[in-house]
């Protein structure tokens, strides 16, 4: 059983009354066996997330922060609690489905950027973008590889296309992901200390994509180690041995 999550707090989100939340994390607790009791990487972590925000989980290392988005993109199982995501007014509980349907529904409704890019080396920066189109059954031959375009051009890559990935640089790689991450125009992007691996100007450069598509009306949710970058988003959550310590509205959405 969980110990008692004092240090939760309940949200009070200027909209709440008249918004409906586009993810709403209730009670989720993620507890793994130990040799002498349960371990809790997260224990009761409640709040929503807003059409439109651009969320930042900040935490140290080991407080529990890519747990918690391997809770909200379904990669991993939840001990207890759920994760609704609520698209064109159908509300589901992602954790509901099984692997080849939560696999499909993913690639339809969420954008993933890892720190470590994840691109397959074998294949063109383009031909990554087009990838999640196909996986999901929405590869047209002549559409997919203009959006792929259209994609690295607004990451400003577009005349690397035809390059592998070991031959751009870390930052390059880190611009691809999230055109790829965008492939399938998901609602939802989620990113995974994707400024963690970089130099500062890089991190900034990336950066700055997010803020353009938080502009552009995404919902972008960041996890970061870095306490600097608070004032950026739009709201802070402070995640801190596996509870949430602190919510940070930044404006009303």
């Amino acid at each position: 059983m969980a110990r008692k999550n004092s240090s939760n707090l309940k949200e009070k989100h200027p909209s709440d009354q008249h918004t409906e939340p586009l993810i709403n994390v209730s009670d989720v607790v993620k507890s793994f066996k130990t040799a002498g009791e349960d371990f809790f990487a997260l224990n009761g972590i409640s709040f929503n997330v807003y059409q439109g925000e651009f969320l930042g989980i900040i935490g140290k290392s080991g407080a529990g922060k890519t747990t918690l988005v391997n809770m909200m993109t379904g990669v991993d199982h939840l001990t207890s609690g759920q994760v609704i995501v609520t698209n064109n007014n159908q509300k589901v509980s992602i954790h509901h489905f099984n692997e080849d349907q939560l696999a499909l529904w993913r690639g339809k409704n969420m954008g993933v950027v890892y720190q470590s890019f994840q691109l397959l080396p074998m294949l063109s920066l383009l031909e990554n973008i087009m990838l999640p189109m196909d996986l999901c059954g929405n590869y047209h031959p002549s559409q997919s590889r203009d959006k792929a375009y259209e994609l690295l051009r607004m990451v400003e890559l577009e005349e690397h296309a035809k390059k592998l990935p070991k031959f751009i640089s870390g930052g390059q790689q880190q611009r691809v992901s999230i055109a790829r991450a965008l492939a399938n125009d998901p609602p939802i992007i989620i990113a995974d200390e994707p400024t963690g691996s970089l130099d500062s100007i890089t991190a900034d450069h990336v950066f700055g994509v997010f803020e353009m598509l938080k502009n552009q009306g995404r919902t972008i949710i960041m996890v970061t180690h870095d306490k600097s970058l608070s004032p950026r988003f739009t709201r802070t959550l402070v995640i801190q041995d596996g509870e949430l310590a602190l919510d940070s509205h930044k404006e009303a959405i």
